[in-house]
């Protein structure tokens, strides 16, 4: 057992981590806001992009919300244990960051070698929608024409590509293809040279990688942000320990 002078001279020690380690706490409890608002607006710009891919890569955004929920709660949790300064809810804190940091990490790798597996769904699935398009309320021919209309762009590589469509011999291109939507008539639709030159498979990519690059970093931060709560935890957690000392 440590002297009362040793444990006396410990005492500011342990204020100190506690003090640091509540205001770590109050940080990561704000990054599980950030990472829950992340996710949502992933899932709500990305929304018509993640109509054309598997239902796999659909999940990424909830994965983020979910994983945002899981560190509020686990937040507050911390700050509890903190302020309690019970020393197995501190190890069980470490452990629950632990755990969350090297899932996060394990995503990120995953995402990160199966990226050009996306590109490469993200352009068949394309490619099929166009082949099945039609006006009726199907979601991947909505998906075509807002991605169409949004980043101005025609058919998956370019306009030629509806050449090879069911739809272009019955009716042309679709009216989110032409350069000029608001002056389009019947006749435009099946000109090719009124059709937009770029094609959307390029635009989209770009668009996706900028905007999950956001993501990914955010997530990437916030995934090592947790290795100071990991040692904080594990030090504040080692001194009550060795020094016998309990907080009210």
């Amino acid at each position: 057992m440590a002297s009362p002078s040793r444990r006396l001279q410990t005492k500011p020690v342990i204020t100190c981590l506690k003090s640091v380690l509540l205001t770590y706490t109050f940080v990561f409890w704000v990054s599980g806001i950030v990472l829950l608002a992340v996710g949502i607006w992933g899932r709500v710009s990305l929304a018509v992009y993640f109509s054309l891919l598997d239902e796999k890569a659909t999940n990424v955004p909830f994965v983020l919300v979910g994983a945002g929920t899981v560190v509020v709660l686990l937040g507050t949790f911390g700050c509890f244990a903190t302020c309690r300064g019970s020393t197995w809810m501190l190890k069980l804190y470490a452990m629950l960051l632990s755990l969350i940091f090297l899932i996060v990490l394990v995503a990120a790798i995953v995402g990160f070698v199966f990226r050009h597996e996306i590109k490469t769904n993200f352009e068949s699935n394309l490619d099929l929608a166009l082949k099945n398009y039609n006006v009726t309320a199907d979601r991947h021919s909505e998906a075509v024409d807002t991605i169409q209309s949004r980043l101005h762009c025609c058919g998956v590589q370019n306009y030629s590509d509806w050449e090879r469509t069911e739809y272009f011999s019955q009716k042309g291109i679709p009216r989110s293809c032409c350069k000029n939507q608001n002056d389009c008539s019947e006749d435009d639709l099946k000109d090719p040279n009124k059709a937009k030159l770029k094609g959307c498979f390029f635009l989209v990519t770009s668009t996706m990688e900028s905007e999950m690059s956001i993501v990914a970093g955010i997530s990437f931060g916030i995934a090592c942000f947790q290795l100071i709560g990991i040692i904080l935890s594990c030090c504040l957690s080692r001194y009550i320990t060795n020094n016998q000392y309990e907080m009210v």
